[in-house]
């Protein structure tokens, strides 16, 4: 049961290096690969309608209407065609929220992201839900996690975010970075404020929300590992004190330390399964990332990640640790790093820091805002911080 196929191979597309095509591609990779999240398939139209968008044949809009027009004009109906009409849909509606860089971080935003994701597909779609529920888990043996009552839903997600705005990343090192998204992430999830479609939407608002921070994600684990991140949520929030059973955030945190780090810890199932065989059981030697490495290790880990791997590493390692947790001017950043070309310093330093993440803009709608500043974003302070 663990993760490995693909349901289309996007690999030809995103190794030309066609910028567009290869932005296109993957996200029709992450939003084939999420419908397995709920045992769904795409058809073969759909992957057809798929490649026609990503060659710039159509929009990605038309590329949705000929999928709705398919399943209206069909005639013959098969079985698990209603299933396959879900995973198309949805498919589609994914793909065009993952290629726009749009994102409101609410509750109103998150409501949007489910109504963006099953327009057309669910009656209730950016609606929460009206009942209470419970779910039988395959990794809880047939049990189910405690979800939110329905009428605290809203509340209980303002509170979240609320508190997720105010927290303060500057002081975290990256390993705790990461143990702190996956519980925020966990909590969010385990909310469950829709009647379905809520771990799909719960992913896509996640992917957003890391972009917003400043993390350019490994998003093909949400193609190759969908059921195992589904699952990882589960297991953080499942409790039952008469089994001897705890919250384990282990298997999220590997799967956010592989999305964030570029790491490769094993992501298995059958890993998360309470009480399965002795056989499926995780190797001791593999129940903790290791923590305890030297700070030469650690460094060089730090400059073996794949967004730091380009041109001009050094350069966009020094201005990090030259910003740290000020908000300085261009003139400032130069003056601390003793650089007096301001064209060198904005192409070799500067651009090359923000396009990767680690630097943002104070008034990023406004570039020469008079009182423009630069400051570290999120994922350059947990790289400030693993350095310092």
């Amino acid at each position: 049961m663990d993760e490995k196929e693909q349901y289309i191979n996007f690999d030809e597309y995103i190794r030309q290096g066609e910028p567009q095509k290869r932005e296109r591609a993957e996200a029709w990779r992450v939003a084939i690969g999420l419908q397995a999240v709920d045992g769904l398939k795409t058809s073969e139209y759909l992957q057809e309608t798929a490649r026609r968008n990503i060659e710039g044949e159509i929009t990605i809009d038309e590329a949705r209407e000929l999928v709705k027009q398919y399943y209206i004009k069909k005639t013959a109906h098969d079985a698990g065609d209603e299933d396959k009409e879900e995973a198309d849909r949805v498919s589609g509606n994914i793909s065009k929220l993952l290629l726009t860089d749009a994102f409101t971080y609410s509750v109103a935003g998150l409501a949007a992201i489910h109504r963006a994701i099953f327009e057309g597909v669910f009656k209730h779609a950016g609606r929460f839900r009206e009942y209470d529920i419970s779910k039988k888990e395959w990794v809880l043996q047939n049990d189910s996690v405690l979800y939110g009552r329905w009428q605290d839903l809203r509340m209980t997600i303002e509170y979240d975010l609320e508190q997720e705005r105010q927290f303060d990343y500057t002081a975290l090192n990256k390993d705790q970075m990461i143990e702190h998204l996956a519980k925020f992430v966990a909590g969010l999830w385990q909310i469950h404020p829709f009647r379905e479609g809520n771990t799909r939407t719960i992913a896509i608002f996640t992917i957003k929300y890391l972009r917003s921070l400043g993390f350019s994600t490994n998003n093909d684990l949400f193609n190759i590992y969908s059921w195992y991140f589904r699952n990882a949520l589960v297991r953080a929030n499942y409790r039952n004190v008469q089994k001897g059973i705890n919250a384990e955030p282990l298997f999220l945190v590997r799967f956010f330390r592989n999305l964030l780090l570029g790491e490769t810890n094993e992501l298995k199932n059958r890993y998360m399964l309470i009480n399965g065989p002795e056989e499926w059981k995780m190797p001791v030697n593999e129940q903790a990332p290791n923590k305890h490495r030297t700070s030469t290790e650690q460094v060089t880990e730090l400059l073996d990640h794949r967004s730091l791997v380009t041109q001009g590493t050094q350069e966009v390692l020094n201005l990090v640790m030259a910003v740290g947790k000020d908000q300085l001017t261009l003139k400032q950043m130069m003056e601390r790093m003793n650089l007096k070309h301001r064209p060198n310093f904005i192409d070799n330093y500067l651009n090359p820091a923000i396009t990767d993440g680690y630097i943002h803009l104070l008034y990023p709608d406004k570039p020469h805002h008079p009182r423009q500043k630069y400051l570290l974003t999120v994922k350059g302070l947990a790289l400030y911080n693993d350095i310092k």
